[in-house]
This record gives structure tokens, C-alpha cells and sequence, in this order.
């Protein structure tokens, strides 16, 4: 293989699926992972033959892809608000069960709008923001909106659903197990107004791969939406989410030159390695763009589009040629980077999957 390139260990990545599916069966809520990690349909078929009850999406075009290949009950966890965007949920609503998310009165009349035109009814959840400040109607203005959105034609209004990640009382935390009850606690209870108010609220839908452990044990909520945890990253092995070893996905690069005894250059740089995690930030400070394994006293200090400088402090024997292999601060992105991926089974066989929805951004 030339390298860069992502290797994937297929022993970890069945057993990160696993590993998540018994967390789900043991809560008895349903599993919907996102997809937009690995962006792979062979990974999602397996995600789903472990018992997961179907996929998340952020994108419309992502979900084409998924429901291409087999995948048939697709949540898009984003606002999707153009003319175009909406028509093409319509239409692949026509072969799969899908789940919309809105956050706002103006998107789920278009919605509305259209499946009227359409004569199709579209399932839809409502998103609420409990402190990322990213998408999602503020928790207090839900129940406001909720009643509203309920007497547009042709919807469904099934369920409520966030995304916060380690985050309590607005900033960030190590403490991913107190944020993640803490947000199905918090949701479960607006569901609860919901109903009261007379609203038919099936789904409370929460969790991301550091919170979906605890926010599962929390008695109502139905569905967690993980999706870094078949990979694991550097970011979540500091949060302590994962240990080194059950990271399942590097990228394998070649040193290409050895300038400085405290300075080595890789092939990758920015196109190759996800830049938007940066090192040195609140509350884990990540030491450079990403972990270099087996080589603690070397760092990957800076990368530039087609580089990735090393910083090695003490003596290393490495040299030009040699390959390392570095798991990325946050792989979600890294893989999106690539157009393939090569995953290596336990007799060390090699297969290549393309990774077919990368770069849908529409």
C-alpha cells in the first residue's frame, strides 16, 4: 500500500460495534449510529446486523447513498430547509422510512408545503439546543414550537432529539458521564411537557460516543446516536471514552525526510489529516493533530497541505522510509478526506472499500 493512507483493524471495529450494540440491548433503547463517521455502506450493514435499528445522516446526499445500498430506515439529524434538499427527502421517502430533523417554524412549513404537493406525509423530530449553541430551537421556546409544528399538514411530528456532547452547564467537561445523564434527564423531562400538552412524542433521541453510555440508563429515553465510538479517535481516547488499543482506524504515512535530529517531515499533512480538532484546547489539550503510535516522545506539531511535521524530542531511530502509523486526533473528518480505505482482517488480508459518501456536503 503507498501511503497516506487509512488502515483500518477489522477485530476492533466489529468489537467497537459490538461493544455499543450491548450497551443499547442492556438499556433497551434503540441504537441509530451516525453514519457520517466511517461514510462506508459495508460499515453500516454491519452496525445494523449488530442490532442497530437503522442509521443517522447529516446529509440528504449521504442518505441516497446509505439507502443505495441497502440501508432502509434513515434519520437526517440536520435542518433541511431549500426546495431541492426537501424534494429529494420526499422522493427517498418513497423507498425508506425517513426521519427528518427541524428547528424551526419556517423549515418545517416548507417541509410541509411540499409533502402536501407531494401527497406524502414526512416524520419529523424536532431538534433542541441543551447548550452547544449549534443547531436546535432553545429548550425553553420547544413546547411553543412543538404545538405549532403538530397542526402543519402532512407531518409527523414523532420525537425530540439533541446533540451536546461532553458539554455541562454550557462548557465542556470530562465528566462525560454526568453530561450525558444530565441531557437525557433534561430531555426526557421536556418530552414529558410534551405530552402533557397533548402532543403525541414517541422518540426522545440523544447521546453522542462519549455520552450514550449514561444518557441510556436514564428511563425514557428510546434512542441513542453515537458514531466516532467504531473507530475512536485521540480526541476520545483523552477524554477517556477508549484506551489506545481499541482506537481502530490510523493512518499509515511514510518519512520522507529527516532534516534536524528534533524534526522529521511525513506525507501528510492537511489533506490527509483532519485539522479541526486543534491541540492545546480546553479540556483535553491534544499534543498536536494527532497520536503517534508507539513513539511517545515524537509529536505532530505541524502540518501544512501536503507535510506533516514531526517534533522529536530525545533520540529516534526513525529515518527516510520508514512507516508510521498515526491514529488521528478526530477521524470523522480524516475519512472524509480519503477516497478509500483499506481494512485488514486478523490473517492480515487486506480489502479495499471506497468510501462512498465522502464528500457529499449537499
Amino acid at each position: 500500500m503507498d501511503t497516506p493512507v487509512v488502515v483500518i483493524n477489522k477485530t476492533k471495529l466489529i468489537k467497537n460495534i459490538n461493544k455499543m450494540s450491548k450497551v443499547a440491548k442492556e438499556n433497551q433503547v434503540m441504537l441509530r449510529p451516525h453514519i457520517k463517521t466511517h461514510k462506508i455502506p459495508y460499515i453500516a450493514m454491519e452496525q445494523l446486523k449488530a442490532g442497530a435499528r437503522g442509521i443517522t445522516a447529516a446529509k440528504i446526499t449521504e442518505a441516497e447513498v446509505m439507502a443505495d445500498h441497502g440501508v432502509d430506515d434513515i434519520f437526517i439529524a440536520y435542518p433541511l430547509v431549500t426546495e431541492q434538499k426537501i424534494q429529494k427527502a420526499i422522493d427517498l421517502s418513497k423507498r425508506v422510512r425517513l426521519i427528518l430533523g427541524v428547528d424551526s417554524l419556517k423549515g418545517a412549513q416548507r417541509i410541509s408545503e411540499l409533502a402536501k404537493q407531494n401527497n406524502v406525509n414526512m416524520e419529523v423530530r424536532l431538534e433542541v439546543d441543551l447548550g452547544l449553541k449549534r443547531t436546535g430551537i432553545p429548550y425553553d421556546d420547544v413546547l411553543q414550537i412543538a404545538k405549532v409544528v403538530s397542526n402543519y399538514e402532512n407531518l409527523n411530528l414523532s420525537g425530540i432529539y439533541t446533540f451536546r456532547g461532553p458539554v455541562l452547564n454550557g462548557s465542556p467537561t470530562l465528566d462525560y458521564d454526568a453530561a450525558g445523564i444530565d441531557e437525557g434527564q433534561k430531555m426526557v423531562t421536556l418530552a414529558e411537557q410534551l405530552r402533557g400538552a397533548g402532543l403525541s412524542i414517541c422518540d426522545v433521541s440523544v447521546g453522542s460516543t462519549s455520552t450514550s453510555s449514561s444518557a441510556a440508563t436514564v428511563p425514557g429515553v428510546t434512542e441513542i446516536r453515537p458514531g466516532t465510538y467504531v473507530f475512536y479517535d485521540a480526541m476520545q481516547e483523552s477524554y477517556g471514552c477508549c484506551i489506545e488499543e481499541e482506537c481502530a482506524a490510523v493512518v499509515q504515512v511514510t518519512v520522507i525526510s529527516r532534516p534536524t535530529k528534533d524534526r522529521a517531515i511525513i506525507d501528510g499533512g492537511s489533506k490527509t489529516f483532519a485539522t479541526d480538532v486543534q491541540p492545546n484546547q480546553a479540556p483535553i489539550y491534544l499534543k498536536g493533530f494527532g497520536k503517534v503510535v508507539g513513539h511517545p516522545n515524537i509529536t505532530l506539531e505541524r502540518v501544512t497541505e501536503e507535510h506533516g511535521m514531526l517534533h522529536i524530542e530525545g533520540d529516534s531511530p526513525i529515518n527516510v522510509g520508514d512507516i508510521l502509523e498515526i491514529i488521528p486526533n478526530h477521524i470523522c473528518t480524516t475519512i472524509n478526506l480519503h477516497n478509500h480505505v483499506f481494512i485488514r482482517d486478523e490473517e492480515d488480508h487486506y480489502d479495499l472499500f471506497t468510501v462512498e459518501a465522502r464528500g457529499k456536503l449537499q
